[in-house]
């Protein structure tokens, strides 16, 4: 969009060298999002974390609007006006540039607090700068360019605000239109169950925001290596999580899936160690993780009431795995198999012998993975 309007004033015989386009975002990581267009590069776009976000917008144009309360303003860089206090205005001035405009075009509606507008910028290398002409001819498609720039910030926020609290799969199918309570589908998925170990009373004797904290750090190690291997976190129970990896046809995927999951799980337990040493040496308290894998039939769909729905997995084989789960204090084990997984996961595993679970009507046989490369 930003590049059909420059290049088309351009064209039209109005000297835009530069011109860019700047908004917040509704994002856990990204602060703001900008795009860039130069006659001579094209596009370009760069995403500000929150971390850097306060301390980027302060040297930015932007802040010297939104400060005053003004919706426009010139900088003529020929005399270096600005230049000294706008890091970015004295490198577009090196460049070459002589006159610089910044407009901001105010959104509305359920977005304004967080997302307010979008910064809209023009430059031009041409000695004198723009004539009056010329930006009125450029503030012209502003209400234009504004309206392009919520539509597709909003499209874009709203399917990238699904992915983060329900999972890319999940917002994928809510997106297309499966938001009917009783909508589901019958599905072979591997599951994985993690448990932190004694959070509970670890939980009732510590400050709760710094308990928060470590919960963060401990879901990290857990969600990456589900979420690189193709496999999504349904919900976070508390001090759990559940995760799911599909895997179609159980028969020519199955192995696949289990073989992911099983990856997915060892490397959490490897990060969740090195976070725990990080820890020790910190002498802060340690947290131990526990995981079970399973495979079987799950039923993925909307669950709840009519105007609150979870779009989850529940069946047998969910329950199944939250059972095993209490076995691995029992054992002592932090990783635990159910037979049907270790069958297809391709590995060679040591079996631990058949349980009887609460709730469950057969034992259930349990597994550990031996290393890579180790004989039974």
């Amino acid at each position: 969009v930003l590049a059909g309007v420059c290049e088309g004033l351009a064209a039209a015989g109005v000297p835009i060298w530069r011109g860019s386009l700047g908004m917040r975002a509704i994002d856990p990581t990204v602060r703001a999002m900008a795009v860039f267009w130069r006659q001579d590069r094209g596009v370009a776009a760069e995403r500000t974390s929150h971390s850097e976000g306060e301390a980027q917008y302060r040297r930015s144009p932007i802040s010297y609007l939104q400060d005053r309360g003004l919706l426009v303003h010139r900088w003529r860089l020929e005399s270096g006006e600005g230049c000294q206090a706008y890091p970015i205005l004295n490198d577009l001035r090196g460049e070459g540039a002589t006159d610089y405009l910044m407009w901001l075009v105010r959104f509305g509606g359920l977005t304004a607090s967080a997302m307010p507008g979008v910064a809209i910028s023009i430059a031009t290398k041409r000695p004198g700068g723009f004539t009056d002409d010329e930006i009125a001819r450029f503030a012209a498609v502003l209400p234009a360019l504004g309206l392009a720039c919520y539509r597709i910030s909003l499209s874009r926020t709203t399917g990238d605000l699904l992915s983060v609290y329900l999972g890319p799969m999940t917002a994928g199918r809510v997106l297309t239109g499966e938001a009917q309570r009783g909508i589901g589908r019958s599905v072979t998925a591997a599951i994985l169950l993690a448990d932190l170990r004694d959070f509970t009373a670890l939980a009732s004797r510590e400050d709760p925001l710094r308990v928060v904290g470590w919960l963060d750090e401990h879901f990290e190690a857990l969600g990456g290596p589900i979420a690189e291997r193709n496999g999504e976190v349904l919900k976070f129970l508390g001090d759990g999580l559940l995760a799911v990896f599909p895997a179609g046809d159980l028969e020519s995927a199955g192995a696949d899936a289990c073989g992911r999951a099983l990856a997915a799980a060892e490397e959490a337990l490897e990060r969740t160690a090195a976070l725990n040493a990080r820890r020790r040496a910190a002498g802060q308290p340690e947290l131990d993780l526990d995981v079970v894998l399973h495979i079987g039939e799950v039923v993925y769909g909307n669950v709840g009431a009519a105007r609150r729905l979870d779009f989850t997995v529940i069946g047998r084989a969910v329950n199944e795995a939250s059972r095993v789960e209490s076995l691995c204090r029992e054992l002592g084990r932090n990783l635990l198999l159910t037979a049907p997984f270790a069958a297809l996961c391709g590995r060679e595993s040591v079996s631990l012998g058949r349980f009887a679970l609460r709730g469950i009507k057969n034992p259930i046989e349990v597994a550990v993975p031996l290393a890579p490369g180790s004989r039974t």
